[in-house]
């Protein structure tokens, strides 16, 4: 369970938010928190993978990488049927377009194994969030 910030909403059991330094060792951390926070869900490996790449692409790509920037990952597990998370950056020139990448590029991976995936704009930069639903039958995830 997470140690961090606890953000138990009515439709899901537990969530949990935590921002990180913009540093590449963060991503490890972030990586950690995450896989506490998902260990014996459906799809928890892939959790883990995405919220890996999309960490990195923020400290990579965003302002988030910059001297002083952060980064912030969330999570939700609502019950055993689904993941929902997102990690927002601190602004780049990115359009926010997940369609056009290309493998092996993470956001392609983003794509291929969430059930739904997209960005929005944040205070600061974008939010890119992702589902992973889990087996077939269960409740469909909801949208950010």
């Amino acid at each position: 369970m997470c140690q961090h910030r606890l953000l138990p909403t009515a439709d899901c059991s537990a969530a949990c938010e935590q921002s990180f330094a913009g540093r590449p060792s963060q991503v490890r951390d972030a990586r950690a928190l995450i896989a506490q926070f998902v260990e014996g869900c459906p799809g928890a490996g892939d959790t883990i993978l995405l919220i890996s790449e999309l960490c990195a692409n923020a400290i990579t790509h965003s302002a988030s990488g910059q001297p002083g920037g952060t980064f912030t990952v969330r999570i939700q597990r609502c019950g055993t049927t689904c993941i929902c998370a997102e990690v927002e950056d601190q602004s780049s020139g990115w359009d926010g377009n997940v369609g056009i990448a290309e493998p092996p590029h993470g956001l392609f991976l983003l794509r291929e194994l969430s059930s739904a995936c997209g960005t929005r704009r944040g205070e600061e930069g974008w939010i890119t969030w992702f589902t992973i639903a889990g087996p077939a039958g269960s409740a469909q995830p909801p949208q950010p």
